[in-house]
């Protein structure tokens, strides 16, 4: 990634504006999940430091845009914050005018972003804004990196200097480990509900890996492509000529795209009503498939046991709920314990992979499901683009 780092200018004694995803779960004004906001610690430290004054920006949610919207306010995140940095984080409340200072040696988290007019527009006036607030501008947010926004883009591209953060660095050289230089074999895990989402990712990696394992929702077209009936399994039969065309690109590159043999069925999720392992050959009408099969399980991890780098993007089964996380836990293991260097991106695997205890043997895991998707579907990220031109 071209970009200028924290490293490459003087800090000393400057105002700094950092761009950090702090799109954290909250519920009630309750945190249910801190990552996000550990993530940038290292960076927010590393201008204290130096003695700066500290601004920082993010979003959360989907708020509507000029109203300021009590579930969507980023106040407890400011507590939280403060609590991990051991030092009072100054919260700064909705403000169109974005009238704030602050001091050197001070944290100042400013109101969610998108509840300013523009912000998702990319508007140009509101962009300067941001940047004017501080004489260096930090992206650090990777999570929000493919959104061509006022404070993203437009801030980067407008700023008196615009670097990239460590987490902002951390992610590209992750993506680059991928992307560019792999250790082969290659293969890519995605999982997730729904091919529609993920039909250019798959193009795209069928383009590069030496094998695609595909789970969850988005398998089950597959499956129904191939011929199988898949009872009531979620399903998009819109997409099925789509999983046909990239089964049979996956054989004109010689990649391997293995489907499930055996899968976990129930008449309902909730109840667990019906609840069996079948072949892929005898789901019957009033059945889905919520997990993979035993057998399946072990297949996957044998075909894995040959990579040297994994992608893995989505769950491979209901992992939120017993019995149903079997599968993705089983394959979560094998790569735990693998050889592999193992990239896992997006919010569900990652959660998965946290809530098994295995995110310490995991190669890299990634604060950005959206922004890392559209990397492997090819794309330059708009803020990766900006910072490339301020370099």
């Amino acid at each position: 990634m071209k970009a200028l780092s924290m490293n490459d200018v003087d800090l000393k004694n400057k105002h700094v504006v950092i761009r950090c995803d702090l799109n954290v779960p909250l519920k009630n004004g309750v945190i249910k999940g801190d990552k996000r906001i550990r993530a940038v610690l290292p960076t927010i430290r590393k201008a204290l430091d130096n003695n700066c004054a500290v601004i920082v920006l993010s979003h959360l949610g989907r708020p509507t845009e000029g109203t300021f919207e009590e579930e969507f306010s980023l106040a407890p995140v400011a507590k939280r914050l403060g609590e991990l940095l051991g030092k009072e984080v100054r919260f700064h409340a909705y403000d169109p005018e974005l009238k704030v200072e602050a001091k050197n040696g001070e944290v100042v988290l400013l109101e969610n972003v998108r509840f300013l007019v523009g912000e998702k527009k990319n508007n140009a006036e509101l962009g300067a804004k941001f940047a004017s607030l501080g004489d260096v501008y930090i992206m650090d947010a990777f999570g929000a990196a493919h959104r061509a926004h006022s404070s993203t883009e437009s801030a980067i591209r407008q700023a008196k200097v615009a670097v990239a953060g460590p987490l902002m660095l951390a992610e590209m050289q992750a993506a680059n480990k991928i992307l560019q230089e792999p250790k082969r074999p290659l293969y890519a895990i995605v999982g997730g509900s729904k091919v529609s989402t993920k039909v250019t990712v798959l193009e795209n990696l069928l383009g590069f890996v030496d094998g695609l394992i595909v789970a969850g929702g988005i398998a089950n077209t597959f499956l129904l492509a191939e011929g199988y009936n898949v009872g009531k399994s979620l399903v998009e039969e819109d997409f099925v000529d789509q999983a046909n065309a990239l089964i049979k690109l996956a054989k004109s590159k010689n990649v391997d795209l293995p489907l499930a043999t055996d899968v976990v069925v129930a008449k309902d999720m909730a109840s667990g009503e019906g609840l069996r392992t079948c072949a892929i050959n005898d789901i019957k009408a009033d059945e889905a498939i919520f997990d993979m099969g035993e057998e399946t399980c072990k297949n996957f991890a044998k075909i894995l046991e040959k990579a040297n780098t994994v992608v893995w993007n989505g769950p491979l089964g209901v992992f939120e709920q017993t019995p149903f996380d079997k599968g993705t836990r089983f394959i979560g293991n094998a790569l735990a314990n693998s050889k592999a260097y193992t990239l896992v991106c997006g919010g569900d695997s990652v959660t998965a992979v946290e809530q098994f205890g295995i995110q310490e043997k995991m190669g890299y895991l990634s604060t950005g499901g959206g922004a890392f998707l559209e990397v492997l579907e090819g794309k330059t990220l708009p803020s990766v683009a900006a910072l490339a031109d301020r370099a």
